[in-house]
C-alpha cells in the first residue's frame, strides 16, 4: 500500500496517516522539516510525538530517498516541511525557478524510485486559495503542486482529508 495522504492545515491528514499504519509492530516515522528554533514549532512537534505509539522509531532527515529504503512501513511527515528544507539547505529561495525545480525533482524522483509497499506520504494540498503576493510563496506553492503530483502518480491511492473527513480520490 503507497498511500498519499492531503489536505489543508490543521486538517486531520496526520492523525489519518498514523491511523492508517496503527496497527503495524514497527513503524518507521520520517520527519523531514527544517530545523527550527521556536517555540510554536517544538509545541507541535511534541504534540505529534506524543500521540505517535512509542514502538515507533523516528528519523528526521532531509534524505527521503535514504529513508524510505527499508523493510519496516514507513509513515512521511510531511513532503511540505520536506521541501522547504530542501530550499532552504540549497539556498535556492531566490534562484531562477526553473533552477529550484530542477533540483527538487531530482530529490523527488530519488525518492519516488525508493517508495517501498508500506509507505504513507503527508502533504499540504497548495493553490485552493490566493496567489501569493510574494515570489517564495508562489515558488513554494507551485513546487509542492508538482512535488505532490510526482508522489500522487507513484502512489496507490490519495486521500483528500478536509476538516476531518477522508475522501480516496
Amino acid at each position: 500500500m503507497r498511500i498519499l495522504v492531503t489536505g489543508g492545515v490543521r486538517s486531520g491528514k496526520s492523525t489519518h496517516a498514523e491511523a492508517l499504519l496503527a496497527d503495524r509492530p514497527a513503524v518507521r516515522y520520517v520527519a523531514p522539516g527544517p530545523a527550527r528554533d521556536d517555540a510554536d514549532w517544538a509545541a507541535r512537534i511534541a504534540a505529534h510525538q506524543a500521540r505517535r505509539p512509542a514502538h515507533w522509531t523516528t528519523v528526521e532527515t532531509h534524505d527521503l530517498a535514504a529513508a524510505l529504503t527499508t523493510d519496516a512501513p514507513v509513515l512521511v511527515d510531511c513532503l511540505g516541511t520536506w521541501l522547504t528544507a530542501v530550499v532552504d539547505e540549497a539556498g535556492l529561495w531566490d534562484a531562477p525557478a526553473p533552477t529550484v525545480l530542477d533540483h527538487v525533482t531530482t530529490l523527488s524522483d530519488a525518492a519516488v524510485a525508493a517508495l517501498g509497499d508500506d509507505v504513507v506520504l503527508v502533504t499540504n494540498e497548495v493553490g485552493l486559495g490566493v496567489v501569493p503576493e510574494h515570489r517564495s510563496g508562489r515558488l513554494f506553492r507551485d513546487l509542492l503542486g508538482t512535488v505532490n503530483q510526482r508522489f500522487a502518480a507513484a502512489c496507490d491511492e490519495v486521500h483528500l482529508v478536509v476538516a476531518g473527513r477522508v475522501l480516496v480520490l
